[in-house]
């Protein structure tokens, strides 16, 4: 009979202080972290056991403290143990004895002069570029500056130019890595002396947020880590390929704290820039005129073309003309577009039909998809009114004038819609 009671007693316990927990913990964390754990008391020592070492770790780095709070209010000590493991480790860590060395990087040549050089910009791009000298010159009070656009729009080009002109201390990592260094830091059970690396700087840059997608516990790192350095007036410069409402795997309110700095988006490389690039890589200049226009809008891709053209010239020892250029990119130029068929490109990137497209659909999605492509069309080509009017189904002037009214009003209130728009008169100019 005394023994049922002990055993009544002890289960109690544990459910109070599973309750005590819960109280102190956001409640998805509590529900994807502490809930798992087996609860044992065991003299007067509350036993966490978890299903791995990769979950106890990050227990004992993130929530040792509240966990060894509530155990002392009910007389406990705290202790965690993985399962199946005969060693039982304390969760308490002292961060004077951790190190963290982290995993070699390739470093940027440029100086603080030339180091935005490299980046050709066009007007769209304008602010943006304006935004990365400002916190490479010092503390702004726009951080976080969150930058998004397409692949091989130079995203990455100024973020190792900002890490350039910095001065202090620059802390550079892309997503992946991040992710990576900070399971390395929970398993070497180095987490906070990570945490210490990461905040000791004075501008913290990552690249391909998008890369933390779905990493609950990485994400909740990574949140913590920004809410830190702002406190602390640190510059922060966050990249990624989409803006921060369109990021999946992110819970509400980091995206809206990614969003609480400055929000700038990119455009790909126009003509001029890709031309510009071509020259600066040694093309020449009739033939970067020639094919500039018939390359995608892709950063990467030119200086992909440039490469082959420069590499060649010095394997064959002769000099890349028109022709030559054209037999040896044949499979990279685009070939001329005529309307019609950006019309039907346009069709397959919106996502929908050429026929309905032309046809006397109504529905919200294709109603706004025939505007844009009748924008897009103005802006890229020197079509009339009249022209676009007929490529997109036979409407009127009249019909165009208001596609093109609405689009440009929308486009003021929604930057997503205004960055598409941008990207696709980039491409089809």
């Amino acid at each position: 009979m005394m023994q049922t009671v002990a055993m009544t007693k002890i289960t109690a316990d544990v459910e109070q202080i599973l309750g005590a927990v819960a109280a102190k913990i956001d409640s998805a964390a509590f529900t994807s972290w502490i809930r798992p754990l087996q609860f044992e008391i065991c003299d007067d020592v509350l036993v966490l056991t978890a299903q791995n070492q990769f979950s106890a770790d990050y227990v004992g780095a993130v929530y040792s403290n509240i966990l060894s709070e509530v155990a002392q209010s009910f007389g406990l000590n705290v202790k965690i143990a993985v399962r199946g493991a005969t060693v039982v480790a304390p969760i308490a860590n002292d961060n004077n004895v951790q190190s963290y060395v982290p995993a070699p990087a390739q470093t940027t040549c440029a100086t603080k002069s030339d180091a935005f050089d490299a980046f050709v910009c066009c007007e769209e791009n304008d602010f943006v570029l304006s935004a990365c000298k400002k916190i490479a010159a010092g503390s702004v009070s726009f951080s976080p500056l969150f930058i998004y656009g397409p692949a091989g729009c130079g995203k990455s080009l100024l973020a190792d130019a900002i890490a350039s002109a910095s001065a202090g201390r620059v802390v550079k990592m892309s997503g992946g890595q991040f992710v990576s260094e900070f399971a390395r830091s929970l398993h070497d059970r180095t987490v906070f002396a990570f945490k210490d690396y990461c905040r000791n700087c004075d501008t913290f840059i990552l690249d391909d947020v998008q890369s933390l997608s779905g990493k609950r516990a990485t994400c909740n790192e990574f949140a913590e880590l920004i809410m830190d350095l702002r406190a602390n007036g640190k510059n922060i410069v966050l990249i990624s390929n989409v803006a921060p409402g369109n990021l999946n795997g992110f819970d509400r309110h980091t995206q809206s704290l990614l969003a609480s700095g400055l929000v700038a988006d990119m455009v790909a490389p126009n003509n001029m820039v890709k031309r510009t690039m071509l020259l600066r890589a040694g093309v020449a200049a009739d033939v970067a005129d020639a094919i500039a226009s018939r390359i995608a809008g892709d950063g990467h891709l030119v200086g992909g073309v440039a490469m082959k053209i420069k590499t060649y010239s010095e394997l064959m020892g002769e000099t890349v003309n028109m022709d030559v250029a054209t037999r040896l990119l044949s499979d990279t130029l685009q070939k001329s577009k005529t309307p019609i068929a950006m019309v039907k490109s346009m069709c397959e990137k919106l996502g929908v039909s050429y026929d309905a497209v032309c046809g006397r659909g109504r529905s919200r999605a294709l109603v706004m998809a025939r505007q844009i492509m009748m924008a897009v069309l103005k802006s890229a080509t020197n079509m009339s009114l009249s022209e676009i009017g007929c490529v997109c189904g036979d409407r009127d002037h009249a019909t165009v004038v208001y596609a093109i009214a609405q689009i440009e009003k929308q486009k003021k209130t929604d930057l997503v819609l205004a960055a598409q728009i941008n990207q696709l008169i980039a491409e089809y100019k």
